[in-house]
């Protein structure tokens, strides 16, 4: 079972990222963020056979993503908005990462700025084959 953890293990990311990778369970998930929906419900925005949607939410169940329940003949699917804190915790730290090397990067290029327009231009000047042999 998948678990709210600061670093989640190999294995459940491999189960949450294997999940979303699918443009149609993206969308799914999508659906289920405004609430809980029957499978009718869901497989009305696709071009797919039911079985096919059922197959779907089965791989969104095992990742933990959804949660499903039959009433009756209705089968019915709700999000576990927990389940996808693991993915937001995993993509935090590289968020973290990304931001501290692209502020490195800013500065470097304020430094480069700073060189005057007469500087970098004199700095950069191509040689020309023409004042070689003068």
């Amino acid at each position: 079972m998948l678990s709210v953890r600061e670093h989640p293990t190999s294995e459940e990311l491999d189960l949450l990222f294997g999940a979303l990778a699918d443009a149609t369970r993206r969308g799914i998930v999508g659906q289920l963020a405004g609430g809980e929906l029957t499978v009718t419900e869901l497989a009305a925005q696709y071009p797919i056979s039911l079985p096919a949607i059922s197959r779907h939410l089965k791989v969104l169940e095992r990742a933990l993503i959804i949660t499903r329940s039959k009433d009756g003949r209705v089968r019915r699917a709700r999000l576990r908005p927990s389940s996808l804190a693991n993915t937001s915790t995993w993509l935090a730290q590289y968020e973290r990462l990304w931001s501290d090397r692209l502020n490195r990067l800013d500065d470097l290029i304020a430094k480069e700025a700073a060189i005057s327009p007469q500087a970098h231009k004199t700095r950069m000047k191509p040689k020309n084959i023409s004042e070689e042999g003068a």
